[in-house]
């Protein structure tokens, strides 16, 4: 048998693996993910020391990212909820809007924070209020989940600065400002599709079983803080997080300055000031004691540790999958094919994103092997190619994604609930982005 062909079978046997161990089997998902991630490494031939290392490096690079901000954004979630905050802006959002217009109001505020913000970090960040108004209003938690999802996912694979895009802007050399506008201006659309829209048919569809259970709403305040005080809360963090982006065009500022800004713009850092805020404003100015913030600090982090060792699990399988050369084998094979040069480059995306899980690892790696291919192509419009492969970048997020299980966690998702909302979702996300950049390609 081909090698190709054999590495593509035993990818897809693993993933089967991890589907049947969660839904069938009943293993833990952490359970599920490692043997998978250890019987396609040594079907795949590697070695006892390659498969330990791989395994390790991908848990600690998923974790080294998401650990701090994973605790913190769980720790602010708790606060925004047991203080009651969490209502405050809820409520305020359903007298101001009315129920029809939550989803699009969820949307919005995905696509607006998700600009600065890791999409991990956003989740963090505004998944309590989604519960919070889950739990005011009594609807179904997909209606006003899928639009801020929707916001936060199309700006993380195709809007500048994050990291994916702006590789792929570097690789190609496209202008970084072209990529912006072409980018907002197909985002918001895509967004609208996938968001309010999806969000509105699914959730006459899939009921999820449980109810999200990572923050409880347990108000332990003698008074409620006021509207304003909640959303300082939840915007501080993005208000820190943009010092990061927008330091490095302030011009000439001493160092020890632009050091520091860009120190406390960092996510981590964002989100303990950010806590450090939340004690005193929702907590000791709300008449709560030290011990009470301790406890609550301490309820809120347990849950997290089942989420942790996921998105850990997930990373391991993701760097064997790397490692065995998955994406490389889906590269070779497409890049024989006589394609436009932005299909190209969202099928070999959209494929090393199935194969590894990673929208920056797909959208960087898919760019790396279109840059060469399109050096004597003339009419390649790069800052479209750049929005085309960060599309394919987002397509059919499953087992091996991060994300996926974050989702699934933090909403009470079953896997395959996970599968008709999440997975559906950012897969509409891709289709849709890549269709209105090949329709402007054809008309610019």
């Amino acid at each position: 048998m081909d090698s190709n062909i054999y590495l593509l079978i035993i990818t897809l046997l693993s993933i089967v693996i991890v589907i049947l161990g969660v839904a069938w089997w009943k293993w833990h998902a952490f359970i599920s993910l490692t043997v998978a991630g250890l019987f396609l490494a040594i079907m795949a031939g590697l070695s006892p020391e390659k498969i330990v290392t791989a395994y390790e490096t991908g848990v600690g690079d998923v974790l080294g990212h998401l650990v701090g901000i994973l605790a913190l954004g769980t720790i602010l979630g708790k606060l925004m909820s047991d203080s009651g905050a969490g209502m405050q802006i809820s409520d305020y959002l359903v007298k101001v809007l009315g129920y029809k217009k939550l989803p699009w109001a969820m949307m919005l505020s995905g696509f607006i924070i998700g600009i600065p913000v890791f999409f991990e970090v956003g989740i963090v960040i505004l998944l309590p209020l989604v519960i919070s108004i889950h739990k005011t209003t009594k609807t179904n938690i997909l209606l006003i989940a899928i639009p801020l999802l929707a916001g936060l996912s199309i700006v993380h694979g195709i809007v500048p600065p994050h990291p994916g895009a702006m590789t792929a802007i570097g690789i190609y050399e496209a202008d970084l400002g072209k990529v912006l506008l072409y980018s907002l201006i197909i985002a918001l659309p895509t967004a609208i599709i996938a968001g309010p829209m999806f969000g509105k048919f699914i959730s006459k569809r899939v009921i999820p079983e449980n109810p999200p259970n990572i923050i409880k709403v347990n108000n332990k305040t003698n008074g409620l803080p006021s509207v304003g005080i909640s959303f300082l809360v939840i915007v501080l963090p993005v208000l820190l997080m943009l010092l990061s982006i927008i330091t490095p065009y302030l011009g000439d500022i001493p160092d020890i300055i632009k050091n520091t800004l860009i120190f406390i713009g960092s996510p981590v850092i964002a989100l303990l000031i950010s806590c450090f805020a939340a004690f005193y404003l929702l907590g000791f100015k709300q008449g709560m004691t030290k011990n009470v913030i301790k406890d609550l600090v301490e309820e809120c982090i347990l849950p997290i540790g089942s989420i942790i060792l996921i998105i850990g699990a997930g990373g391991g399988f993701k760097e064997i999958l790397i490692e065995t050369g998955v994406g490389n084998t889906i590269a070779q094979m497409t890049e024989q094919l006589s394609l436009s040069p932005l299909l190209l480059a969202f099928l070999v995306a959209g494929l090393i994103r199935v194969a590894t899980g990673s929208a920056t690892v797909a959208l960087t790696t898919a760019a790396g092997i279109v840059s060469p291919i399109i050096q004597h192509m003339s009419g390649v419009n790069l800052e479209l190619l750049v929005i085309a492969t960060g599309a394919g970048s987002l397509m059919l997020s499953h087992v091996n994604d991060a994300g996926f299980w974050m989702v699934k966690e933090y909403l009470g998702l079953n896997v395959k609930e996970t599968f008709k909302t999440w997975t559906v979702m950012e897969t509409l996300l891709s289709f849709v982005a890549f269709a209105i950049a090949f329709i402007i390609d054809g008309i610019i």
